[in-house]
């Protein structure tokens, strides 16, 4: 099979995959499994090849990233649990200030959810945004939103969150995480900067239920601390996620400015994403012991692997949906008609992992099935070959361009919708007007920046 033949099975597939997600609540792993296997057979792929590519391409994603992905959830619960994702957001509150709660939020949301999933972040952070409107008196709505906005962007956007380390893996680049995590900082900036001035805006229209009947029995802000008793120490709270980030910067510098010896060997060793995890997670042990916490180690990182499982899962079976399509001769296509390509380019990705979230509702299952069909700049016959995005800074705006598409849009089919409505006492209406407008909004701008990158570092 040749031609557009091939194009529109090859759409017909993904089509026929998004409705089984979504219609026929098949799970994404099955769907995507399924979906290779016909698709290598319709396609007339040599039988006895086949059994090896759907090998090769689930295999490979563990060999990749397996690891980083569990060090970096392992990461987030140890924070989540002891308490540092709290005092992560005391620090804010600190630095902002309780005059601005709304950026307040914004900014905490942001950081806690780097390595904390985003629902777990909004609930563990949502006692505090009632607390703050208390003392403020402030707009719940405009604080739910601005919350909402900065949990939702770290968590397309910046390792080592589950979703951007698979797709930088996959894309090839699981190497070069600390530029993932500086690209994803940068491409924020206008996520929240559009959030912020929308939080305020839509504020200023709904009233949720928090501000329509008071709550007598909820505490502000000085209290909700006490009540938590104490809290760790500022250093121990950011370390696990500082100290690898510092571990990956030192291996990148040693690469550009060509150390040798003793030196380069060390700084390249604990510059691998493996490694700097692994020293990151050594200090949320500590964090633990420190917290008298360490008994509750074992069940953390049993709860973690029921977790980060699936998600691993997702990520290797969208990696033979890969394999399957570079093996299919799809890409040769697409390289014969290289100048229509050139002017989608970047939004070729945006496109298909938008459409993914909005059929589907999961950010992370979108991110992860649009790496495995975009497949890795190492390799000649991928997309990202075909589409002229086989640099690493290429790969590295790629990343982003999956994650700014994985927001758009959060609605009724997405878990953490219904987190951020009942959470913040929203209706499903108003749910629509403020949690999925807001995600709209935030998904186009991260693309038009990105789109500028582009232009400039590609």
């Amino acid at each position: 099979m040749s031609g557009v033949a091939l194009i529109i099975t090859f759409v017909i597939a993904i089509a026929i995959m998004i409705v089984a997600i979504s219609k026929w609540n098949v799970h994404p792993f099955l769907a995507l499994m399924g979906i290779s296997l016909l698709l290598a057979l319709i396609v007339g792929l040599p039988l006895k090849d086949i059994p090896g590519i759907i090998g090769s391409g689930f295999s490979g994603i563990f060999s990749s990233i397996g690891i980083v992905i569990i060090l970096g959830a392992l990461i987030g619960t140890i924070l989540e649990k002891t308490g540092a994702a709290l005092k992560l957001a005391e620090m804010v509150v600190r630095l902002v200030g309780k005059k601005h709660p709304q950026l307040a939020m914004e900014i905490m949301g942001w950081v806690v959810s780097i390595p904390v999933f985003c629902d777990s972040g909004f609930v563990i952070l949502d006692p505090i945004r009632k607390a703050l409107r208390k003392k403020t008196q402030f707009s719940s709505v405009a604080m739910t939103v601005a919350l909402s906005a900065g949990l939702y962007t770290s968590h397309v956007l910046i390792p080592p969150t589950p979703g951007p380390i698979a797709a930088a893996g996959t894309l090839g680049i699981g190497e070069n995480l600390f530029m993932v995590i500086v690209i994803g900082t940068l491409v924020s900036i206008p996520s929240l900067i559009i959030a912020y001035f929308y939080a305020n805006y839509i504020g200023k229209k709904i009233k949720s239920g928090e501000e329509l009947v008071e709550d007598a029995d909820e505490m502000d802000y000085d209290t909700l601390l006490k009540s938590f008793g104490k809290l760790p120490n500022g250093f121990l709270s950011l370390a696990p996620i500082l100290i690898p980030i510092v571990c990956m910067a030192l291996g990148s510098l040693s690469a550009a400015m060509k150390w040798q010896g003793a030196v380069a060997s060390l700084s390249s060793f604990i510059g691998t994403p493996i490694i700097a995890l692994t020293v990151g997670l050594l200090f949320g042990i500590l964090l633990l012991v420190r917290q008298d916490a360490l008994k509750q180690f074992n069940s953390m990182t049993t709860e973690t692997l029921k977790v980060v499982g699936p998600i691993l899962f997702i990520t290797a079976a969208g990696g033979v949906l890969g394999k399957v399509i570079a093996g299919a001769g799809f890409v040769d296509f697409m390289k014969q008609n290289a100048q229509v390509l050139a002017a989608v380019g970047i939004f070729f990705p945006f496109l298909i992992s938008a459409i993914l979230k909005t059929a589907q509702g999961s950010s992370t299952v979108a991110i992860t099935t649009t790496a495995g069909i975009m497949g890795s700049i190492a390799e000649s016959s991928s997309m990202m070959s075909a589409l002229g995005l086989a640099s690493p800074m290429a790969a590295v705006l790629t990343v982003m361009a999956i994650g700014a598409g994985a927001m758009t849009v959060s609605h009724a089919n997405d878990s953490y919708f219904w987190v951020v409505t009942n959470f913040g006492k929203l209706k499903p209406e108003e749910g629509y007007k403020t949690q999925t407008m807001v995600t709209l909004l935030q998904g186009i701008a991260c693309m038009v920046f990105i789109w500028i990158l582009s232009l400039i570092l590609i």
